[in-house]
């Protein structure tokens, strides 16, 4: 073979490990991680061992990459149309579509398996259930159906404090639907404004986000009024005894700073104040939920 025919032919679209790794969103997973670690915390007096400590979250770590994984290989075409997200590894042809979906399943099946064993079935079960969730009822059917699709498959994304709590209790504590709550109420304002920002991309890849479907004051409309809903949802710990005043302090902090940012969106046409909202946003629940350890590790 010649050299200039050598040259010519076409990377194999195996990847490498910068790639896999790119494709279980790893930023993501952290945050989510963080709020398992957090759920877990706040749900027995008494510290977990050390082992269900690590096991646990490397589970759920594992089944939420699987599910991230997935989100890839369906949206690879949707991918393709948008800048921030043409680079992905399935999207640029890096790796095949079937040789991602076989490190998923690899993912999945590891991280519930481990959940099995070192935690319980029922955390294994609700986290499949998650996976199921987003990966396949929100990525494949909901984000192509309504307008109202990470309201609907928000739920999924809101599970990983009940994981962690149910990791260490095997039961389900109204607290721990608490913790879920607060996360549904933030991710509509959240990924609203990513969707403000990125309009024409949406609208160019043919998916119905809220603001290519209603327009963008209808969009600003609904953000506030899911931010106002968030607001109220955060304070509730605190009358179930979950937090004293460390947290209620802190968390009025960030919600005053949320409502400012989303002011400035009301009356802005600026897709950078729009970024600076979601950017604020991703903080803003990292912020949150350290808030709620550091409450209930520190006494006044």
């Amino acid at each position: 073979m010649a050299v200039s025919d050598a040259l010519s032919q076409p990377e194999p679209q195996t990847g490498n490990w910068r790639d896999y790794l790119e494709l279980t969103k790893p930023r993501v997973v952290a945050v989510m991680v963080l709020t398992s670690i957090v759920g877990m915390l706040l749900a027995s007096p008494q510290l977990p061992s050390l082992t269900l400590f690590i096991m646990a979250n490397l589970g759920i770590a594992l089944a939420a990459g699987a599910a991230a994984t997935v989100n890839h290989v369906v949206d690879r075409r949707i991918d393709a149309f948008m800048n921030r997200t043409k680079r992905r590894p399935v999207a640029d042809g890096k790796v095949k579509p079937w040789l991602a979906l076989s490190f998923a399943a690899c993912l999945a099946s590891l991280g519930l398996l481990i959940l099995v064993v070192y935690a319980n079935p029922l955390t294994a079960v609700l986290t499949f259930a998650s996976v199921i969730g987003y990966a396949l009822i929100y990525t494949l059917y909901l984000k192509r159906a309504t307008p109202q699709n990470i309201v609907i498959g928000g739920i999924a994304g809101a599970s990983p404090p009940l994981l962690g709590w149910v990791a260490v209790t095997g039961s389900v504590d109204p607290n721990a639907l608490l913790l879920v709550a607060i996360i549904f109420a933030w991710t509509p304002p959240h990924f609203w404004a990513l969707c403000l920002a990125k309009q024409a991309e949406y609208a160019e890849a043919g998916i119905p986000m809220l603001p290519v479907t209603h327009g963008r004051q209808y969009t600003k409309l609904h953000m506030v009024l899911y931010t106002l809903l968030m607001v109220v949802v955060t304070l509730l710990p605190v009358l179930t005894g979950m937090c004293g005043w460390i947290y209620v302090l802190w968390v009025s902090v960030l919600n005053c700073r949320f409502l400012w940012l989303m002011r400035t969106v009301w009356y802005s046409e600026d897709d950078a104040d729009a970024m600076r909202l979601f950017f604020y946003s991703i903080r803003y629940i990292m912020w949150l939920f350290l808030a709620l350890l550091v409450d209930h590790f520190v006494i006044l």
